[in-house]
């Protein structure tokens, strides 16, 4: 973490961010320490990452025949990345003792996207608190939201007082909202074959919920009720459908599935135990779509998966749960019924 955002200000493009960005780049930002001598990347290097120079010098070289560049921190060269297209166009190493700012490139991109689309409606929509505004289009689910669809996203988004104990959506009934908690706690109670609800999840400011219905067309699977006073946003059905719903619901066929998988992917099978029991993909995973919100920190957040069910139905929902949680998810198209014949 960077702690002097003064300093961070003098680089660009963090000189574009507001206050809420620029803090939040720093709080990502790692602080990398270089004896003189020590190399920070290589020529035709394909990495991630960022790298601002804060102190000392760091010569950059295109090839070991050629003359150094010196990049002096507090010149008007060192204002910019060093060397940030990719593949690297050249090798940078230290020249004195060096200290070099380090953040993720897609984050960075993330809270640039965030600042330039939606800052102009965070103050209108957000009221008194855009920096709940900030922390949305942030996070997993909103950063994938096209440019061109954040805007409208924003206006759509319906504010809703709740008081405690106030049921918000009940098992049994029909989807016709998303909400997303921008204030307040809620309880998620499930009731199995008849049986006395039991609490299943508890839910925070942040935590987003009622998408299942409306991605599987099914009635509810359970009752979120809140706990104390709080503030819900809501996006109705048709906008869910159209804004949302696409950025985290990316299909692929049974080739491309299969080509995942050799390199590393697994299924996540999202039926019921018992119908995973009766036929199942080798070496898929099994977990319910009703358990998943519950048991999703079991998963490994840095592989992939390709979620499926008999017909896509269920996995979509699925897709959307684990994309808001920043999962790399893909959804076989057409589900089990378009990979079996090839097994």
């Amino acid at each position: 973490m960077m702690d002097d955002l003064e300093q961070l200000k003098r680089f660009s493009p963090l000189d574009a961010l507001t206050d809420n960005g620029l803090r939040q780049a720093s709080e990502a930002m790692t602080l990398r320490k270089l004896e003189a001598g020590a190399r920070l990347f290589n020529k035709g290097d394909r990495d991630n990452f960022v790298y601002f120079l804060l102190d000392g010098t760091v010569s950059l070289r295109s090839d070991p025949t050629s003359q150094p560049v010196s990049i002096r921190a507090d010149t008007d060269a060192a204002r910019v990345p060093l060397s940030r297209l990719k593949p690297r166009r050249y090798t940078a190493t230290a020249a004195t003792a060096t200290n070099v700012a380090v953040i993720d490139e897609d984050l960075l991109d993330n809270l640039l996207t965030a600042d330039q689309t939606a800052a102009y409606e965070i103050t209108e929509i957000a009221g008194e608190d855009p920096e709940w505004m900030f922390r949305l289009v942030c996070s997993p689910a909103f950063a994938r939201v096209p440019t061109d669809n954040l805007a409208t996203l924003f206006s759509r988004l319906q504010p809703m007082e709740a008081c405690d104990g106030e049921v918000i959506i009940r098992q049994g009934e029909a989807g016709d909202y998303y909400y997303i908690i921008r204030r307040g706690q809620a309880r998620v109670l499930r009731s199995l074959d008849g049986d006395k609800p039991v609490k299943v999840a508890e839910l925070a400011t942040g935590d987003a919920f009622g998408e299942e219905a409306l991605l599987s067309g099914e009635t509810r699977n359970a009752t979120v009720t809140m706990v104390g006073d709080g503030q819900l946003m809501r996006l109705s059905m048709t906008d869910f459908d159209a804004l949302l719903k696409p950025a985290l619901a990316h299909r692929i066929d049974s080739s491309e599935a299969a080509s995942m998988v050799r390199e590393g992917a697994r299924f996540l099978d999202v039926r019921t135990s018992s119908e995973f029991r009766q036929y199942s993909l080798p070496m898929s995973i099994n977990l319910p779509l009703c358990f998943l919100r519950e048991l999703s920190g079991q998963l490994d957040q840095r592989r992939p998966y390709i979620t499926i069910c008999q017909t896509g139905r269920r996995a979509t929902a699925a897709a959307f749960l684990l994309g808001q949680r920043g999962f790399n998810i893909h959804i076989l198209d057409g589900g089990l019924d378009a990979i079996k014949p090839a097994t």
